[in-house]
Order: C-alpha cells, then sequence, then structure tokens
C-alpha cells in the first residue's frame, strides 16, 4: 500500500481533512501522481474497478489540456488565461505549456483544496516576462475570482477561461451555466473558453461516479453531450467542435480516438467570444 505523502513545509494545515476523498487528490492518483491520501485510493480504487478506463480518460484530459493551452497561445495569440479549478500540480501546467510558445503569457490559477494551495509555489514558477497566480476561491464565487484575478491580469484584453473538469463539481441547483455567463461577461471580445467535462452517456462511468458520490467529500454531476455543449452558447466553437477529448485537435501522428470507452465518457471544446 503507497503511504501517505510527507507533510509540507510549515506542516499541515489544519483545514486540511484527509479522512475524505476530494476530488483533486482522486484525480492525480488516477493521473499516477503520490500528493494524495488514503482515503483518495480508496476511492480511486473503486472507480477503477467499476469503470478501468477512468484513468485513460484521466490522461486524455490533461493532453487536452496541454492541446488547448498551446493552441491558445500559439495560433490564437492569447496571452492570458484563467484556469479555474486548477488541481494539483503535475508535468505541462497551464502556464509550462502557454509560456513554451509565449513567455510573456500571464496565468492565474484558482481552486478551493487546501493541498492545492500548499502546492501553489509550483504554479507560480513563471518565466520572467510573464507572470503567474493563485487564488483560493471557489468557482461558485465568480465576482471574487474576478475581482483576484484582475490583479494579475487585464480584462481589457483577450483572455482564455478555462474550466476542465471542473463544471461536473455543480449540481444543475447551483447554476453553472450561469457563472459561465458571469465569467465570460467580464472578458472582451476576442477571449475564449475551453470547457472538457464528464458524460452521462457511459452506464459504466455514471456507476462509478454514483459510487464515487457515496463516498467523496464532493460530488460529481455528469451531463449529457448535448448538455455541456450549451455552455458555448454564444460563442463561435473553434474546429472541430465539441468533441470527445482525444479527438480535440489530436497531435500529428496520433490516432486521436483513444480508447472505445473513452468515446463515451468525455467530451471538450474550445470557443471564441466574438463580440462583448
Amino acid at each position: 500500500m503507497a503511504a501517505d505523502p510527507p507533510a509540507p513545509e510549515g506542516g499541515q494545515p489544519p483545514e486540511l481533512d484527509v479522512s475524505q476523498a476530494h476530488s483533486a487528490r482522486v484525480w492525480n492518483y488516477l493521473l499516477g501522481g503520490t500528493d494524495n491520501y488514503s482515503a483518495d485510493r480508496k476511492v480511486g480504487d473503486m472507480i477503477l474497478q467499476l469503470f478501468p478506463d477512468i484513468a485513460r480518460i484521466a490522461r486524455q484530459q490533461r493532453q487536452f489540456l496541454v492541446r488547448s493551452v498551446r493552441y491558445l497561445a500559439g495560433e490564437a495569440g492569447i496571452r492570458q488565461f484563467l484556469d479555474i479549478g486548477t488541481g494539483l500540480p503535475t508535468a505541462d501546467n497551464t502556464h509550462e505549456v502557454a509560456q513554451r510558445e509565449a513567455p510573456e503569457s500571464r496565468i492565474v490559477y484558482v481552486d478551493n483544496d487546501p493541498l492545492v494551495l500548499v502546492h501553489a509555489r509550483a504554479l507560480l514558477a513563471s518565466t520572467p516576462p510573464g507572470a503567474t497566480a493563485y487564488i483560493e476561491a471557489d468557482v461558485r464565487d465568480p465576482d471574487r475570482i474576478l475581482a483576484e484575478a484582475a490583479k494579475t491580469l487585464n480584462f481589457r484584453r483577450p483572455v482564455a477561461l478555462m474550466m476542465l473538469g471542473i463544471m461536473g463539481q455543480l449540481p444543475d441547483a447551483e447554476q453553472p451555466q450561469a457563472i459561465v455567463t458571469r465569467l465570460l461577461s467580464a472578458l472582451p471580445a476576442g477571449s475564449y473558453l475551453a470547457l472538457s467535462d464528464g458524460t452521462d452517456t457511459s452506464p459504466a462511468a455514471s456507476a462509478a461516479i454514483e459510487n464515487y458520490n457515496q463516498n467523496s467529500a464532493s460530488s460529481y454531476h455528469l451531463r449529457s453531450p448535448k448538455q455541456i455543449a450549451a455552455f458555448f452558447e454564444g460563442l463561435e466553437l473553434v474546429e472541430p467542435g465539441v468533441v470527445r477529448t482525444s479527438r480535440w485537435r489530436p497531435d500529428p501522428g496520433s490516432a486521436g480516438d483513444g480508447d472505445p470507452g473513452e468515446a463515451e465518457a468525455a467530451v471538450a471544446g474550445v470557443g471564441r467570444k466574438v463580440r462583448s
């Protein structure tokens, strides 16, 4: 059995509850990371047993982050990124990909997991021409996020809003569409939304998520591909539109089709805000 990670320098923050699984740490475990605890690994193993393709999907989601940021910083010329639901640092974080393309890129990360805050210094290793910042905040408080992000980002210039795997954290009762709309309303024309999430079309995935919701401090809410595509309402979709994660602009030489199970469990897309 894997050992729990050592307490971070300065001690473990008192608000860090390791007795219950947390989405960021479970995802870290599924990605093969070490910043997780026994409760997270137990739930992760349970999900893997019910839906073995989840580990592949986790990797595909991470690869979508790399491809979408590379597109945004490269072809689209975006130099500012607001990444909400950051998760724990791993290889190729948003600032690393963006600043490889354009060292002057500015990135603001947002998450509400205390363990992500502990590791935030890994997210703040910016290139000298650029900048990175971290906000401890909840996606349910878009006004606070925007106010804090404005200290690093210039909202008069285009921003890429990154929302990967975060909207599934919100039930319909918390009006996730309104949150996306509020965040986009603060961004000028020429800004982008990159969004990915799990779908409800795989019975195995649905069963795994139901089990996860019964054993985690948080819950995840799968939606239909049509519902996820609706988050891009009013935006101009970048080709190929909202598609299964592995098929969004796959790298040259990649089959771009992943595993058959992934086809029914996760979709992703990028959209451009045409008018303010």
